[in-house]
């Protein structure tokens, strides 16, 4: 099998046309080539009148002596190679009497993106997992979701936050990322999604997304996979401390009253799991600050994305509704950049705590809504985090305080009932409040309330922050023509862009300070999206493995 990268076409190529060029790329015969599978289809727009397709392609040629004169005569072309070997292979296999004697078996706690995978692949492996979730199944958690957007009433154990599936559920279901990947373990993660229901193109296209209601099913049915496999999930099970003896992890005390015995436990939390990060340190676990960003999410009509991405092309179906990513560094030394970005979605509310106002956005699969949003946010250090919980030393938990501060203060600012504050962005460039909405309707529910987001007397965020997205926004119109209209619509606000602490973890994944102990995905600070998530939950369920079985690194 061989591996052509970078092979363009137009965007209306006609289908034929990629065999042709493939023939041509090789120099054979058209019965040497036995078969094309695109391995990638992404696209150039930066020419918006003349968009063109970029394939990376893998061909099966008649015999290894045709494939060993094509490489021959394509000495030194970097777009030219064999193609890797993407399989995925377990790091090590469980004995079918594994569960004999009273072996205890390895727990994963959460079971977003990442928890998800750790146990799948645990299962796979035959090392039949316990998976501990504090939130609900995820059907359950879809009602629950609801009934905070459409009634404004939160559960704070099942919402956006916790419950089967994790954030990422209510997302744009991107799955695509910049990690590293030697291993090809996201063709894993892929491959995976589509077992489980996903259309086959994620397999290829450059951006794949999957969007809420799909991932729906497909969770359930990799649920269903890990039980089948001896695994199993528990639901309403939150873990409220950690049994550590001698700087090694002994168990685990449930919220139930209950205790689990576990000497090899998988924690992946999610970003917002604060209380968890509270025991944590209430138990001497090694936390560490990171840090995060914070802003609001900006709305514009999609279509008006479209034209400044794609013009003539714009509505294209391979092209489908535009999204983009901007990055301003500003006078007063933050980073503004996009963050998230939800072609043709909606802006959701994204709270786990009573009394505070979160946002994020969501796409589903059709990416048909009217608008476009994204989170346009600032980069902040551990040292903010100190400004705000006064002098001293930076405390690992600080920058929960802070998020917790500026989404109280949303909170007051929309008025209650979990109402989010909003501004129009001429009036937020002119420091003005807004009292309407223009011809951008704002998507967020339970509401928006038009206010000044920075209002001196009662600012919705830093001031450095508010200035450094003031300045941002100009810069970003001349980029997207459009991007800085009057009538597109700020919501605030946006602070859980990426978990505020890490938990420190050596090359075998576990804990610095707690043996058996392995913090994994996002909340641990590893992870940053559904894929990266995935990624580190397989690669954390084989360090587990390795130690559980004897297996070498």
């Amino acid at each position: 099998m061989l591996r052509i990268t970078e092979l363009r076409l137009p965007l209306d190529h006609a289908p034929e046309a990629l065999r042709a060029a493939v023939l041509a790329r090789l120099g054979v015969a058209d019965g040497e080539l036995r078969a094309v599978t695109v391995f990638r289809r992404a696209y150039d727009a930066r020419r918006r009148h003349a968009v063109v397709l970029i394939y990376t392609l893998d061909c099966e040629l008649a015999d290894a002596a045709t494939e060993a004169a094509v490489l021959a005569r394509h000495t030194g072309d970097p777009h030219l190679r064999p193609a890797p070997d993407t399989r995925y292979r377990f790091v090590a296999q469980a004995p079918a009497d594994f569960r004999a004697g009273g072996r205890l078996r390895p727990v994963v706690v959460g079971f977003g993106p990442c928890g998800l995978f750790a146990a799948l692949v645990l299962a796979q492996m035959g090392l039949a997992p316990i998976v501990l979730e504090r939130g609900q199944a995820v059907r359950q958690r879809t009602k629950d979701t609801w009934g905070l957007w459409r009634q404004g009433v939160l559960d704070p154990g099942s919402n956006v936050q916790f419950g089967e599936g994790g954030a990422g559920t209510f997302s744009d279901g991107k799955l695509w990322s910049q990690i590293s990947d030697p291993r090809h373990l996201t063709r894993k993660v892929l491959t995976e999604f589509v077992k489980a229901g996903a259309p086959e193109e994620i397999l290829y296209v450059s951006k794949p997304h999957i969007g809420t209601f799909r991932l729906v099913s497909m969770i359930e049915k990799m649920r269903a996979e890990i039980t089948a496999l001896g695994g199993e999930v528990r639901f309403g099970e939150q873990v409220l401390d950690l049994q550590i003896e001698a700087g090694r992890l002994r168990g685990l005390r449930l919220a139930s009253g209950a205790e689990l015995r576990a000497d090899h436990v998988v924690l992946a939390p999610g970003h917002s799991a604060r209380d968890t990060f509270a025991m944590l340190q209430r138990r001497g676990v090694r936390l560490e600050a990171k840090p995060f960003s914070v802003g609001f999410r900006i709305e514009h009509p999609q279509g008006l994305i479209d034209r400044a991405r794609f013009g003539p092309s714009a509505g294209h179906p391979i092209l489908g509704a535009a999204d983009y990513r901007l990055v301003h560094h500003a006078r007063n030394g933050r980073a503004v950049y996009s963050f998230c970005m939800c072609p043709g979605g909606t802006v959701v509310a994204a709270t786990s705590e009573p009394d505070r106002v979160v946002t994020n956005g969501m796409s589903q699969y059709s990416r048909n809504e009217r608008n476009a949003n994204a989170g346009l946010v600032v980069g902040i250090e551990p040292q903010d985090y100190r400004q705000i919980a006064g002098a001293g030393a930076v405390d690992p938990l600080d920058g929960v305080a802070f998020q917790r501060l500026w989404e109280s203060r949303a909170f007051e600012l929309g008025g209650g009932g979990y109402v989010a504050p909003g501004q129009r962005v001429g009036d937020f460039l002119r420091r003005q409040p807004s009292s309407a909405v223009g011809s951008v309707l704002p998507s967020y529910r339970p509401g928006v309330r038009m206010t000044d987001l920075a209002d001196p007397r009662r600012p919705s965020l830093p001031a450095y922050v508010l200035d450094a997205i003031r300045e941002a926004l100009p810069a970003f119109e001349r980029q997207i023509p459009g991007f800085a209209m009057p009538d597109a619509v700020l919501t605030g606000v946006e602070t859980r862009t990426s978990s505020p602490l890490r938990i420190p973890r050596g090359r075998d994944h576990q804990s610095l300070n707690v043996a058996g102990l392995y913090p994994a995905g996002e909340g641990a600070g590893y992870a940053g999206g559904i894929m990266s998530a995935g990624v580190d939950g397989i690669e954390v369920a084989e360090s587990v493995a390795r130690s559980i079985l004897g297996a070498p690194a």
